[in-house]
């Protein structure tokens, strides 16, 4: 595979994820649903991996580049498939064990270190345990899930490839 096909599916990566955010804002604007914290972090990182492909499909890096870019494209993907794991995890607890963690998301920016902000989401609330949408039979984290799974196998498979190559 060329780099200019290596760039346009940089391009086409980008065009996903950022479809994928544009949906988000949709659902939360015109929909009304209201985010989580969990549901935030994911955008986050969903955010880093379409940025990261934007700057790949512009630079439009050699092989060297494109590993170090489909690396950090992969570590956002991993992130993601993390985070959108444990909240369908957690929509598989019954809500009532998870109330009293229950907290407003100003007050847990309040005062403290990203890390334990992290750590205060990952143990989930009320909120991340609500199934307020579906297609498909399939929740929202459950679709985040399936699309960072899906860029999380296509960054090791470029990788590999990669690696293939320059082994050759």
């Amino acid at each position: 595979m060329s780099l200019a096909c290596t760039r346009s599916l940089f391009f086409t990566v980008f065009v996903a994820g950022a479809l994928v955010l544009g949906v988000s804002y949709y659902l939360e604007y015109s929909v009304g649903l209201n985010p989580c914290g969990l549901c935030l972090l994911q955008r986050v990182c969903l955010a880093l991996l379409t940025g990261t492909c934007l700057m790949a499909a512009v630079q439009g890096p050699g092989r060297l580049g494109s590993s170090l870019y489909w690396l950090l494209g992969l570590l956002c993907s991993l992130a993601g498939t993390v985070t959108a794991g444990r909240q369908v995890l957690l929509q598989g607890n019954p809500a009532h064990q998870l109330a009293a963690c229950a907290s407003d998301l100003s007050d847990l920016f309040a005062g403290k270190s990203w890390f334990c902000v992290v750590q205060q989401m990952f143990k989930g609330s009320f909120d991340c345990t609500q199934r307020s949408w579906t297609l498909l039979d399939l929740s929202i984290p459950e679709w985040s899930l399936l699309f960072f799974v899906a860029m999380s196998i296509l960054g090791v498979y470029q990788l590999l490839r990669l690696v293939w190559i320059a082994m050759r």
